[in-house]
């Protein structure tokens, strides 16, 4: 993971506040929370006072809050409201626009760069209001985009009729591995005494059912889970935001050991063979909304920074075990 991590600082993205590096961070963040190195916290502090502790630039008001992790992950070792005042008028702003999940939040990724930093604003304030908007996001985006046939989200709208060559079904990976990632990031703030809670709990047990089936021998997922075969290459970000989400459930107490270990124990030995000596990790999918290709010499901020989040939650696996 410092491999990784080290790798990746020669070589940032061209535009910090963006949502790319900002899921990359979160990855740092977990690396600094597992090592408590001093050296890593103050390569976020830099990131994040780079960025002015602003929102991010994008157009879309969803990936614009991915920064936010990491703002109020700082925050809450530091305690200093500056560093999280420009988001939260940014994220009281969505609040009073009112425009509904399924059309903000309009494509699954929105669930994880989203709304975690919604439930930590919610701890960081005490106002629920933040928890209120989460329900009302989270949940109209889930029930516009969720297949319960297929116990699997589609991208957005645009894919619910669409068909590879082989006649199969589209259903991103990474698309699903936004999704399932977000859960243990909203449950780890969450009250357990929510109203909610269960709900969250009862969307992570069925999209790890559904995923896990069709993990490949290898131990890698690809590119479109309806269909392997569309893009057969193996496919590095969706396999860490997995192998993440399903340890961090089995580690919260969510999913059940005895069922899962094995399917995120095989994923990550697969993930840590494919970072390269010089700690790039190959075979990541470009920027995307859909299935594509990869190859070894493919790599993107946003997978090194799950395949980090991956990385700690199996050093929490194998030291409670």
């Amino acid at each position: 993971m410092r491999k990784v991590n080290n790798y990746e600082q020669p070589h940032p993205w061209k535009e910090s506040a963006r949502w790319i590096p900002a899921v990359f961070y979160t990855g740092v963040m977990a690396l600094y929370e597992t090592t408590k190195d001093p050296a890593i916290l103050d390569q976020a502090l830099r990131w994040a006072q780079e960025n002015q502790w602003a929102e991010g630039q994008e157009k879309e008001p969803s990936n614009r809050m991915t920064c936010g992790q990491t703002y109020l992950q700082l925050y809450f070792l530091k305690k200093d409201q500056a560093m999280i005042a420009k988001m939260k008028a940014f994220l009281d702003s969505q609040i009073a626009s009112g425009v509904p999940g399924r059309k903000a939040w309009w494509y699954c990724d929105s669930l994880y760069v989203a709304s975690p930093k919604l439930a930590m604003m919610a701890r960081a304030t005490g106002d629920n209001r933040y928890l209120d908007y989460i329900y009302k996001m989270y949940w109209d985006v889930t029930d516009y985009l969720f297949s319960r046939k297929y116990g699997l989200f589609y991208r957005d709208e645009t894919y619910f009729d669409a068909q590879t060559s082989n006649g199969k079904k589209v259903f991103w990976a990474r698309g699903n591995g936004w999704v399932i990632a977000s859960i243990p990031r909203v449950l780890r703030y969450l009250p357990t005494n929510n109203p909610d809670h269960q709900r969250y709990v009862r969307l992570y047990r069925a999209l790890a059912a559904s995923i896990s089936k069709v993990q490949g021998k290898d131990g890698l997922w690809r590119s479109n889970l309806a269909d392997p075969n569309q893009f057969p290459n193996p496919e590095t970000s969706s396999t860490a935001f997995f192998c993440y989400a399903i340890v961090a459930g089995i580690n919260d107490g969510h999913l059940p050991r005895k069922q899962y270990r094995n399917v995120a124990i095989r994923a990550w030995e697969v993930l840590a063979s494919m970072v390269q000596p010089d700690g790039k990790l190959g075979y990541v999918q470009g920027v995307a909304s859909e299935p594509g290709p990869a190859s070894a010499d493919m790599t993107q901020e946003y997978a090194m920074g799950i395949f980090m989040l991956a990385g700690t939650e199996i050093i929490r696996l194998v030291e409670n075990r």
